[in-house]
């Protein structure tokens, strides 16, 4: 059997870590594969998922090899905003009644658990990624939109989760900003330094024996009796029982139509130089927040006051400072007394979006696990992905595991995402400036 011989490695452009690379410790040597090799699971993909993935099987005594095109964290776990949301995008009564309340909670439960399982990584393997645990706020620019946002934290509420409703007043006082109507407060998110976070994890993988080779990307899948062969560019082989796929955004061509399973949209993120007593006011007490809107605004500030601002922009990777103008207009409009700050970081990367809104787990053939699809909570739900793929790549039961197993479903259509993509992107940001 041989799925797929053309699968290539992604090109990486220019602004692909910005600030993060700036600002992150070290990587930990991840040298190409060079040797061809015999493991129990063969992990492609190494950004929160693949090695999430692949701690959690070390720890179970699995040996490990994780392959990456690129160095781990190239891609969306390296370029994203840094926002630890324990949420989906659906709220949890809409999981009620798409899966029933067995499933449902239990899924439910899982997620919001999920920032937990990131800080306890953090804290048990000693990464140093400046983390932070003071709630994220989600913000609306009307009274109706507020309406909508404090009936999602009042399920969360339901469900045992600290929340807090804030009016105009409170939103001001916390965020610097008078933008706002209202919103809530969730106290169980934070934020972390992205790509440090990644290199911690491949710290904390590596002392348990796991093999984590960068610049090794995948072009071939051929199942021999009841074990896998991987190829990668160079020609070195790894041959695994157990195979898990954890590209997101970046994947290709490697396995029939699971590429075609998402839209890739890019994300935009601009930063300040550290802002100092300039920016006292602005999430004092270390929230992250992000808008309600069909195109979401994010922002925070880093472990040195930095000022990041991110959302969508358009299909193609930008070419210059001039593709992030909407970011830094956005900036001014929400921060007058700032003045005239200039950016100092700009970069971008792909949210993988699904067709459901919900990330996604296959299993397309014995011994083949694929999880991907964040729809932009990608640090907390992609590390809880990666320990419950970790289990069932160790012989879970599909029904024991709290993220729904679905059949690969290509979506009708797929190359013309870009037009997709444009299209929505012109659209709700035209809905949106409607509605506020």
């Amino acid at each position: 059997m041989s799925p797929a011989g053309g699968a290539r490695p992604i090109a990486a452009h220019p602004a692909a870590h910005a600030l993060w690379a700036a600002t992150a410790p070290a990587a930990p040597p991840t040298p190409a594969l060079s040797e061809s090799l015999s493991t129990d699971a063969l992990v492609v993909g190494a950004g929160y998922t693949g090695l999430c993935a692949a701690l959690h099987l070390a720890e179970a005594g699995a040996s490990v090899c994780v392959l990456d095109a690129h160095a781990p964290g190239w891609g969306a776990s390296g370029r994203n905003g840094g926002q630890v949301n324990p949420t989906l995008r659906q709220d949890p009564d809409e999981l009620l009644r798409r899966y029933g309340a067995e499933r449902a909670e239990a899924l439910v439960a899982t997620v919001s658990r999920s920032a937990d399982l990131v800080y306890g990584l953090i804290q048990r393997h000693a990464i140093a990624c400046d983390p932070v645990r003071a709630g994220w706020l989600q913000l609306g620019y009307t009274p109706q939109a507020v309406d909508a946002l404090h009936a999602r934290a009042r399920q969360w509420e339901r469900r045992g989760v600290r929340v807090e409703l804030l009016d105009r007043a409170a939103v001001a006082a916390r965020t610097g900003t008078p933008a706002f109507a209202g919103g809530w407060l969730d106290g169980r998110a934070g934020s972390v330094q992205p790509l440090a976070y990644v290199r911690g994890l491949v710290r904390a993988a590596q002392a348990l024996g796991v093999q984590v080779h960068g610049g090794s990307p995948v072009v071939h899948l051929e199942r021999q009796g009841r074990r896998w062969t991987a190829r990668t560019a160079q020609g070195a082989r790894v041959q695994a029982q157990q195979l898990l796929l954890a590209t997101n955004g970046y994947t290709d061509g490697l396995w029939p139509g699971l590429a075609r399973t998402l839209l890739a949209a890019n994300s935009f993120i601009v930063a300040t130089q550290p802002l100092g007593a300039a920016g006292a006011d602005i999430l004092a007490r270390g929230e992250t927040a992000s808008t309600a809107q069909r195109l979401l605004l994010y922002w925070r500030k880093d472990a040195q006051g930095r000022l990041l601002l991110g959302g969508r922009g358009h299909f193609s990777d930008p070419s210059g400072a001039q593709d992030f103008a909407h970011l830094e207009r956005a900036l001014a409009r929400m921060f007058p007394q700032l003045g005239a700050v200039p950016c100092a970081y700009r970069w971008a990367g792909r949210v993988a979006l699904t067709r459901d809104c919900m990330p996604h787990l296959h299993q397309p053939a014995p011994g083949i696990t694929a999880a991907l699809g964040y729809n932009g909570r990608g640090i907390a739900t992609a590390t809880s992905l990666g320990q419950h793929a970790a289990a069932l790549l160790a012989g879970g039961r599909t029904r024991d595991c709290p993220y729904p197993v679905t059949p690969v479903q290509p979506m009708a259509l797929h190359g013309l995402q870009r037009w997709y993509i444009a299209a929505g992107v012109a659209w709700y940001g035209l809905l949106d400036r409607l509605g506020r």
